[in-house]
């Protein structure tokens, strides 16, 4: 589809809810929970995928917002599993692929997504500023991802405002959430701090909220249940 019409379908979108407000939301534990198929890590997660039931189940039992992933090659997504998310839930939704051109950024928008991930890791100083403007132009939050104290200054740099901490290694897909604990304090207020990856217990969303995490992405750890939301309920005591 053209650039352009792409862009019309982005205008036409209903205005997009507050993912930042969402993420800041004091006195409690933020999760971003995410609909997630499969990963590479993980290989396939859950069989039995039913993106609607759970995304009705994951709002009902407290979530703050909803990650879904759209990557269709390493992560078995689909944007239309965004899409019909988008008609049963009314907490905020993030677009979860590898975002590096304007046009997916129109495409999340266009799809309903209220926020959308960038990942330093993968862009460069001129495509992570570049995205970020366009992403404000588009009224699109969005959450960028770093993995050590580089990246976020690269982050900082850019002008991210929500910036997450992925403490799981891209070459060997390895956590540790000791590394996320370091370096979520050294993301600068007012940037809102999101962690990522190793949230599989309550423990662990306390740790993270002790070092300064203001919302904590949980993925596996709810996929992996049997029932969705009486896991988050679970977490949602830190």
């Amino acid at each position: 589809m053209p650039f352009a019409a792409v862009m019309r379908r982005a205008a036409a979108a209903p205005a997009p809810r507050d993912f930042a407000a969402a993420m800041a939301r004091p006195g409690r534990a933020n999760v971003i929970a995410e609909l997630k198929r499969a990963s590479p890590s993980e290989g396939m997660i859950r069989e039995d995928f039913r993106p609607v039931e759970l995304a009705r189940a994951l709002q009902g039992a407290g979530a703050a917002a909803l990650s879904v992933l759209c990557e269709p090659h390493r992560f078995l997504g689909s944007e239309a599993y965004l899409r019909a998310v988008r008609e049963v839930v009314d907490i905020p939704l993030l677009y979860k692929d590898f975002l590096s051109t304007r046009y997916q950024l129109a495409e999340a928008r266009a799809a309903g997504a209220d926020a959308a991930l960038l990942i330093v890791a993968v862009l460069d100083d001129g495509q992570l500023r570049d995205l970020l403007d366009f992403a404000h132009e588009l009224g699109l939050a969005a959450l960028v991802e770093t993995h050590d104290n580089e990246e976020i200054g690269r982050a900082v740099r850019a002008g991210a405002r929500i910036i997450g901490v992925n403490c799981r290694n891209l070459r060997n897909f390895s956590t540790d959430v000791s590394l996320l604990e370091r370096l979520v304090g050294e993301i600068p207020r007012p940037c809102l701090r999101v962690a990522e990856s190793g949230m599989h217990d309550a423990a662990a969303i306390q740790r993270a909220r002790a070092a300064g995490a203001d919302a904590f992405l949980v993925g596996t750890a709810l996929m992996r249940a049997e029932n969705p939301g009486d896991r988050l309920l679970e977490l949602l005591v830190a």
